[in-house]
């Protein structure tokens, strides 16, 4: 699995979409990743998002650019990481992806990947399983985004969903990135499975 880890020594930019249909709370969850990255890991931080006719339904995105210098240039370029809740957003977004980026796809809901490495996760099945609503799947996306890639602690995401979260859904909230968590350390387990023995 290839991901790149930023650290207070790696002062070049990381650009990363969230992408899926409207309604699936895309800009939200960059609202809370953009504040992880600020408020609580101190880096600098461009969030810009989609709006119009993506929010009835069609293509939506959040694009967040960070680094721990300077950004001259807000909007992603080269994405480093694409997250993909459907197979519209994929099959739009995944040309933008760098050669060595790390693809996160809703393996129920994206069933025609491109042909490099992908990482599939049931995310909107696991948070209708577990919690009873798919409407937290953007969350649950986030915790496994954090635990693969290292780019925010996960304390720092904790703590920006208790701050950007509405009262009525901060348990809910908090219930599905413990779930990301989760489903990345099966995920990590997995692979160590499959990888093949060095000699």
């Amino acid at each position: 699995m290839k991901t790149r880890k930023m650290d207070a020594e790696h002062e070049d930019r990381y650009d990363m979409r969230l992408s899926g249909s409207g309604g699936q709370g895309l800009v939200f969850a960059g609202t809370i990743l953009t504040e992880a990255l600020g408020i609580y890991e101190g880096k600098n931080v461009s969030q810009t998002q989609s709006y119009g006719p993506e929010a009835r339904g069609g293509a939506s995105r959040s694009d967040i650019v960070f680094s721990s210098g300077d950004i001259y240039y807000p909007k992603a370029l080269k994405l480093d990481l694409l997250l993909a809740l459907t197979q519209e957003a994929c099959d739009t977004y995944y040309l933008n992806l760098k050669d060595d980026g790390l693809l996160l796809i809703d393996s129920d809901l994206v069933d025609q990947p491109p042909a490099r490495e992908v990482i599939g996760l049931p995310f909107t099945r696991t948070a209708r399983e577990n919690l009873g609503t798919p409407v937290v799947a953007n969350i649950i996306a986030l915790g496994v985004i954090v635990s693969l890639t290292k780019i925010v602690s996960k304390e720092s995401l904790i703590e920006a969903i208790k701050s950007k979260s509405p009262k009525a859904m901060l348990d809910l909230n908090l219930r599905a990135a413990e779930l990301g968590f989760d489903l990345a350390r099966k995920e990590k387990r997995s692979r160590k499975k499959t990888q093949p023995a060095r000699i």
